[in-house]
């Protein structure tokens, strides 16, 4: 039992996000998630979780292997060794099933140590086990699953059926996967796309001769239209390939923490038009204002990204391509946002640059009909299933303290 309730409590609302390190959207997303509610006034401590560490606070697995188990799935992000994942996922599924129980009961005791008024997950697969898990040791404390990608990968990736959840959804596809797992108005939520940081919500873009100076700087042409490569924190071999099959393309090649593929795309590769290679970097929307078009894999960040800052994309879409993430490339030409490929050869690639280039007006103006207020949509919402739920903090006679001014 939960001791004291948390109308008796007297210290502030405590938020707990809840995210991992698979990958880098899921702490991107809790990071922004925070920022956000900062940004709100809301009077809450908010503290991110990583679901790791809740399931080994002693570091049991990095003693006996020497690394995180997200470290095993980001290194094959960053080789692209990306094929057969689908398969894996159903077996990690598998396993999580099979343990549930004692993971149940590891995460009751985490909860009762961490005692929060409310509980956001940005992570899929472990939604049933966190949910049951809160429900059983914190009686009436709100749980909210934000979805961290455009749709589910169903069956138990993200929409668990049957939970007593929020569920709060990006895209009308999930919404309506929402709807058809048994939720509705009352715990099924849509949002307007994937939460971003304060910056993509400023002026996409620049005064043309402070553009075109910065461009030059950095010894681009400040005309020639340059893309922008951008493959998440931990970059891909595939930028190897694009580069070399683009020699005559302008390209902003951002590799994340991975120096090793920064330090090869640094090297000649036969290219006639400049390059600038990055490694890691905080300001990636300030290189997007000073690209013209983005080119990657379909991650909802990534894209959501390049979209808000009006730049068109283009991005694979293949047997190599996560299976939670297909749909997103489907998003990119049902919105018409740009381009997709069947993958980064020369074959394939450079026909893609070509189309992109020459409907660019078209596709950009598409890019601005996407309206993505999610890190403003979100703070209000979580206020609102707080107040609903009986627990403290926001509710009906909440007002933001600061504002913040976004540029639609």
């Amino acid at each position: 039992m939960r001791s004291p309730t948390p109308a008796a409590r007297s210290h502030p609302t405590v938020v707990d996000l809840v995210y991992i390190d698979a990958g880098g959207g899921h702490r991107a997303s809790a990071l922004a998630l925070q920022a956000a509610i900062e940004r709100a006034g809301l009077p809450w401590t908010v503290r991110l979780v990583n679901l790791r560490e809740m399931l080994d606070p002693r570091g049991a697995f990095r003693r006996v292997t020497g690394m995180d188990p997200e470290d095993f799935y980001n290194q094959r992000l960053a080789r692209g060794w990306t094929v057969g994942l689908a398969q894996e996922l159903k077996l990690l599924q598998g396993l999580i099933r099979w343990g549930h129980t004692p993971l149940v009961r590891r995460l009751q005791r985490a909860w009762l140590r961490r005692e929060p008024d409310l509980v956001v997950s940005l992570i899929p697969n472990f939604n049933r086990a966190l949910c049951e898990s809160l429900a059983t040791s914190l009686p009436g404390v709100p749980y909210v699953t934000v979805l961290t990608d455009l749709a589910d990968h169903p069956p138990n990736f993200w929409i668990e059926p049957g939970l007593a959840q929020h569920i709060v959804c990006g895209s009308d596809r999930a919404l309506a996967q929402a709807r058809a797992a048994g939720y509705d108005d009352r715990n099924a939520h849509a949002a307007s796309g994937m939460l971003l940081r304060a910056e993509f919500h400023e002026a996409p873009s620049l005064p043309a001769d402070e553009r075109a100076a910065l461009r030059v700087r950095l010894g681009l042409d400040p005309v020639q239209p340059t893309g922008l490569v951008l493959f998440g924190g931990q970059g891909s071999r595939a930028m190897l390939d694009i580069a070399r099959h683009l020699p005559d393309t302008a390209l902003i090649l951002a590799c994340g923490r991975n120096e090793r593929l920064a330090q090869a795309l640094r090297q000649p590769h036969g290219q006639r038009a400049p390059r600038v290679v990055l490694g890691f970097t905080p300001d990636v929307a300030h290189y997007m204002r000073l690209a013209d078009f983005f080119i990657g894999k379909p991650g909802p960040g990534s894209i959501s990204e390049a979209v808000q800052m009006r730049l068109p994309v283009i991005v694979s879409c293949n047997r190599s391509t996560l299976p939670q993430e297909r749909y997103n490339a489907q998003w990119v030409q049902e919105c018409g946002v740009g381009v997709v490929c069947r993958g980064f050869g020369a074959a394939a690639l450079r026909p893609a640059v070509a189309r992109l280039l020459a409907d660019l007006p078209e596709h950009r103006a598409a890019t601005a009909r996407v309206n993505n207020r999610a890190a403003f949509e979100l703070p209000q919402l979580l206020a609102r299933i707080l107040a609903e739920s009986g627990q403290t903090g926001g509710g009906p006679a909440w007002r933001p303290s600061r504002t913040f001014r976004s540029v639609a």
